[in-house]
C-alpha cells in the first residue's frame, strides 16, 4: 500500500492509544483490571487521554486493547439503563450528563492487538484505519498537564513545520536515560528541534542529549511503509518489534522528524507504582472540591 506524504496541512484528526500490555507492575490489581482504568481521583487515566485528543480537534479515537481489556470499551460506551434511571431517581443531573458525555467525546474503534510484543505493533494493527492521513500516536498510561495542552502544541508544530512531531521532555533525573527515546538534532526555534538521531534508552553514560522523546508522536501514515518493511524482517529472539529503529531509518532517509519540547507542563507516568501515587497526590490536591482539605490532611499525617 502507498501513503501519500504531501500533507503538511491536512488536518489531524484520528489518533491511535496503544492500551494492550499487561500492567505487570500493578498486579495483582490489573489481574482483572487494566492499568488504564486506573483511577485519577474520579476517572481512569486513559479518559484523561481521550479528553485532551479531543480537545486537540480530534474525531476518531483507534485504541488497541488486549484480550483483557473489554472494560475500556464498556467505559466508553453508553451507560447501562440501570445507572441512568438511579441518577436520574437519586437527583444527580449534574453526576448524570457527566457520565452521558464520555460516550460522546468522540468516534471509538477497538481492535485487538495482534503481531509481535512492542510499541510499533498497535502502530501496524491500526494502518488500515489510519489511511493516508496524519494521526496521534499515544500511550495511555503517561500524560502530562500542559498549558495548552501538549497535543494540542504537538499539532500546532505540525502546522508550521510538517513532518513528524515527537512530544518530548527534558530529563530530569539520570534513570530515565534509561528509560526513554533520547533524541539529538539541530535546534530550529525555542523548544523545537529538527531531529537527526533517536537512540532508544541509551543508558546515562553516553547520551546524545538530554531531550526524551516520551508519551506520544504526531506522525504521517509514510512510517507505516517502514513498519511494512520492518515487520518482515523482525526477528523476535532479538528483542520487541518498537518503532525509534524505524524512525531513525525514516531520518536517514531524509524524512522530517522534529521534537516538540513541551512548555508550561508537568510530566506524569502513571504506569509506575510510585509516579501513580505522586500523580494521585498532585490530582488531588488539586481538585476544586476537597483539595485544601487533603492538603491539610497531609501536613497533619507528615507532622
Amino acid at each position: 500500500m502507498a501513503y501519500n506524504i504531501h500533507m503538511i496541512h491536512r488536518p489531524v484528526r484520528k489518533a491511535v492509544i496503544a492500551a494492550a500490555g499487561f500492567g505487570t507492575r500493578f498486579l495483582p490489581q490489573t489481574k482483572a483490571m487494566p492499568k488504564e482504568m486506573l483511577p485519577l481521583v474520579d476517572k481512569p487515566v486513559i479518559q484523561y487521554i481521550v479528553e485532551e485528543l479531543v480537545a486537540a480537534g480530534i474525531e476518531d479515537i483507534i485504541i488497541v486493547t488486549g484480550y483483557h481489556k473489554r472494560i475500556i470499551e464498556d467505559h466508553f460506551d453508553h451507560m447501562s439503563s440501570d445507572l441512568r434511571m438511579a441518577l436520574k431517581k437519586s437527583g444527580k443531573t449534574e453526576l448524570l450528563e457527566q457520565t452521558q458525555r464520555i460516550s460522546d467525546l468522540a468516534n471509538f474503534v477497538y481492535i485487538r492487538q495482534k503481531g509481535p510484543q512492542g510499541n510499533a505493533t498497535p502502530l501496524m494493527n491500526a494502518a488500515h484505519l489510519i489511511g493516508d492521513e496524519p494521526f496521534i500516536y499515544a500511550f495511555a498510561d503517561d500524560f502530562f498537564v500542559a498549558s495548552p495542552p501538549r497535543f494540542t502544541q504537538m499539532v500546532q508544530a505540525y502546522e508550521q513545520y510538517g513532518g513528524n512531531i515527537l512530544c518530548c521532555k527534558q530529563v530530569q533525573r539520570p534513570e530515565e536515560y534509561s528509560q526513554y527515546g533520547i533524541v539529538a538534532g539541530q535546534d530550529v526555534a525555542q523548544g523545537i528541534m529538527k531531529v537527526s538521531t533517536i537512540v532508544e534508552k541509551p543508558g546515562p553514560d553516553n547520551p546524545p542529549s538530554s531531550m526524551a522523546s516520551v508519551s506520544a508522536y504526531l506522525l504521517n501514515p509514510q512510517i507505516f511503509e517502514y513498519i511494512d518493511r520492518s515487520v518482515s524482517t523482525h526477528d523476535s529472539s532479538q528483542g520487541e518489534f518498537v518503532q525509534q529503529p524505524i524512525m531513525q531509518a525514516m531520518i536517514d532517509d531524509g524524512v522530517p522528524f522534529y521534537a516538540c519540547e513541551i512548555q508550561n507542563a508537568k510530566y506524569y507516568d502513571a504506569g509506575d507504582k510510585l509516579e501513580y501515587l505522586k500523580t494521585i497526590v498532585d490530582f488531588a490536591l488539586a481538585n476544586k472540591s476537597f483539595g485544601n482539605e487533603f492538603r491539610a490532611y497531609l501536613k497533619n499525617v507528615l507532622q
